[in-house]
């Protein structure tokens, strides 16, 4: 399988956007429906988050292995929360956390997400055509003309923001609370006023 430059970078904006969607659902959830993550779910957004920088690096600077191996690295970790919050709740009785998506719960979406993110960036690793000539030249745009990864690009950049700020005004400068009841910066300056 040989895939050139700009195929590589169409598929890695695809990539981010696939991202992007599930922090968007995640924020969905969060914002519509008042259902705070628990510190396990944002360090799985965190791992999104982190396999979307390993993206964002490819668009920027043309496709790299190194990039990709961030991309694995970040994966495993959210594969890893993934897994031990599925593990917390998978005996009857102990309750489940969030509502779920078409009958899965969150963090069963985000392990599913990790793993394909696992298998494709194994299979975009295994292509070395994308690798040749991807050094941007001076005159050429940093996202080599490409509309939709530029536009990915920008989503994930917005979503990274506002995922920031949801969380420090959910947890404060401290530890989030498990589970979570409300927003804690948020009442802590209400309270001092």
């Amino acid at each position: 399988m040989t895939l050139t430059a700009q195929t590589s970078r169409t598929l890695n904006a695809l990539g981010m956007l696939a991202i992007c969607l599930v922090l968007i659902l995640a924020l969905y959830y969060q914002l519509a429906l008042y259902e705070l993550p628990c510190p396990l779910c944002l360090l799985q957004r965190v791992g999104f988050v982190a396999v979307g920088f390993g993206l964002g690096l490819n668009l920027l600077y043309g496709a790299r292995p190194r990039n990709y191996a961030l991309m694995l690295l970040a994966a495993i970790f959210g594969i890893s929360v993934s897994v031990r919050q599925i593990l917390l709740h998978i005996v009857p009785g102990t309750g489940h956390y969030g509502s779920p998506v078409l009958g899965l719960h969150y963090y069963t979406w985000a392990g599913i997400a990790f793993f394909l993110v696992i298998l494709g960036t194994s299979i975009m690793l295994l292509s070395e055509g994308q690798y040749k000539a991807n050094e941007p030249a001076e005159t050429e745009p940093r996202f080599g003309g490409n509309v939709l990864a530029k536009s990915a690009f920008l989503l994930m950049f917005a979503l990274v923001i506002v995922n920031a700020v949801s969380t420090l005004l959910e947890c404060g400068p401290g530890i989030c609370a498990d589970p979570p009841l409300s927003y804690d910066l948020i009442d802590k300056v209400e309270g001092s006023n």
